[in-house]
């Protein structure tokens, strides 16, 4: 009986329905793994399909091609170490999320996830019937039990591989980002260890899909919870790691434990690898948005610059009349700053045109909402022409104060393709935006230092769309909304907690009704990075039509 097992962990970037690319990923991992001399090499959940695959995973000609995809990977795998990788198995008319260990040119072992996440922005009781609790596999003399992601955030899986003979425990993990989800993750697997007194890896995914993205972070534990390796938090890896067999088990040979950032670096992070990997994996190579002299536009641009380099990022000026001379000087200032093409459109024009045109029918109307949220239409039609004409996504730039309250033009500002500011309050806008002229990293492929012009960060939010307007006349100020909507939207508070944090009544209310009122903009809405645990989307699921106000019957 060995004395030594070698484990090589790929924390890599999957995308879904892209099986011949998720193979050959997974054939170089191998390949890492077997010129380190690797007893096993581990990818994580549902690798061969890329995850989330939601009702894809339902496809028939999916589901079998996904299928057929691992058994030429066990045959191509064959001369070398065992390979696990997660993807779909099916077994009659069931459906199952499984983990397969791919040993001499076959899969030897197939692992089926007994409990299905179905909250937050899991839907797999959906797509997936459950599997039983299986035992461990071996590779060579060593037994090792593979609860699947959710399977290991309770204790029967672990417990029965543990009583059935694992020395230690790999967990596939397909786990997106929240704020603080890593200490949940932490959390749950120190009980595992403490529970049933064996080594625990964890290893998750990497990488943007659609409005999630997976942070990696995967760690490796000691029994008793004791961190041996930890791996860097939204960057692929291939690492490898040493069990050793002791009097009292197999223990974990010490290794790099990476470290990781604050919050505010790592939803910075998050945002630019999800809009990267948004652009990439639907092939897109440039992005173009409106730079407006604000703050929300001015992080947008600098995340996509970081994203994809300035070089890609065309900004685009149309102003109005009501352009301040200080926004015009602002948003070509930032362009400067971080190197992005520039141009200058002024909507006068055609909003001169359009008006000429709506005159007879508008006649003896007052002039309204109606007129500023032309301004907004043209601005969106005229970027998004530009974008049908180059080929370069729209991003759009609305803040999730904005979001939330409806405070933007459908149609208008809220064309475009990709939102990664969708999930961060504005109050968060400047936090992150002074953070990012503080803060310089390999990664960003824009310019350090103070991109964002300080005068954008500090004047006052407006719109621009009437003369002398603030975003205050029409919402309370921002820390308050902001506080606001952090009881009703992301706690699911009520009317009467924001009372009791302090807050009028009279602007609870209002709120209440101003997100309620806004569904049908969210659910027309594009797709945005998410980043919070009740974030708009799969997270919060509200009907569009909804009378219900709290205290009215």
């Amino acid at each position: 009986m060995g004395d030594r097992f070698r484990l090589t962990l790929g924390q890599l970037n999957a995308t879904v329905g892209d099986l011949d690319g998720n193979a050959a990923l997974a054939r170089d991992a191998w390949e890492a793994g077997q010129a380190a001399g690797a007893d096993l090499v581990a990818l994580p959940e549902m690798f061969i399909t890329g995850y989330n695959p939601q009702d894809l995973t339902l496809k028939p000609s999916f589901h079998m091609a996904a299928i057929e995809t691992v058994r030429r990977l066990a045959e191509e795998c064959a001369d070398g170490p065992a390979l696990a990788i997660g993807g779909p198995w099916l077994e009659g008319t069931e459906l199952y999320n499984a983990y397969f260990i791919l040993k001499g040119g076959k899969v030897s072992s197939t692992l089926l996830k007994h409990h299905l996440p179905n909250y937050a922005v899991f839907d797999e009781m959906r797509v997936f019937d459950a599997g039983p609790i299986g035992g461990p596999y071996s590779v060579g003399n060593t037994r090792i039990g593979s609860p699947i992601c959710e399977d290991a955030w309770f204790s029967d899986v672990a417990e029965t591989h543990a009583e059935t003979g694992a020395e230690f425990l790999l967990v596939p993990n397909g786990s997106p980002y929240h704020r603080g989800k890593y200490d949940i993750r932490l959390s749950h697997m120190v009980a595992r260890t403490v529970e049933t007194g064996l080594p625990l890896v964890f290893l998750n995914l990497v990488g943007g899909q659609d409005d999630q993205v997976f942070d990696g972070g995967s760690f490796v534990l000691n029994p008793g919870g004791d961190m041996a390796v930890q791996l860097p938090v939204f960057e692929q890896a291939v690492v490898h790691v040493d069990l050793e067999r002791t009097d009292d088990g197999w223990r974990v040979a010490p290794g790099e434990v990476a470290h990781h950032p604050d919050t505010l670096e790592q939803d910075y992070r998050a945002m630019v690898v999800a809009l990267g990997d948004y652009l990439r994996k639907a092939g897109f190579p440039k992005v173009l948005l409106g730079l407006s002299g604000g703050v929300d536009s001015a992080l947008v641009a600098t995340i996509a610059a970081d994203a994809i380099g300035p070089e890609n990022v065309r900004c685009v000026m149309l102003p109005s009349e009501y352009t301040s001379e200080h926004s015009l000087e602002d948003a070509k200032a930032l362009a400067e700053r971080l190197g992005c093409p520039y141009e200058f459109v002024p909507i006068g024009p055609a909003r001169a045109a359009i008006s000429e045109t709506l005159a007879p029918h508008f006649e003896g109307r007052d002039e309204d909402l109606t007129e500023e949220n032309v301004q907004s239409r043209l601005r969106g039609l005229l970027l998004m022409a530009m974008s049908n004409k180059f080929g370069e996504m729209l991003l759009t730039t609305g803040n999730k104060s904005e979001v939330a309250v409806g405070y933007a033009t459908i149609y208008g500002d809220m064309s475009g393709g990709y939102n990664p500011i969708k999930d961060l309050y504005k109050t968060r806008v400047f936090d992150i935006c002074r953070w990012r002229n503080a803060t310089a990293r390999d990664w960003m492929k824009a310019p350090t230092g103070e991109v964002i012009p300080p005068r954008i960060i500090s004047k006052p939010p407006t719109a621009e769309l009437r003369a002398d307007q603030k975003d205050s006349d029409s919402l309370p100020d921002y820390p308050v909304l902001d506080g606001i909507l952090e009881i009703l939207v992301d706690r699911d508070g009520s009317i009467a907690d924001c009372e009791a944090a302090g807050y009028s009544r009279e602007d609870a209310a209002k709120v209440e009704n101003l997100i309620y009122v806004s569904e049908y903009k969210r659910f027309q809405s594009a797709p945005g990075t998410r980043l919070s645990e009740r974030a708009f989307w799969l997270d919060r699921r509200y009907p569009i039509v909804n009378r219900y106000r709290e205290g009215r019957r």
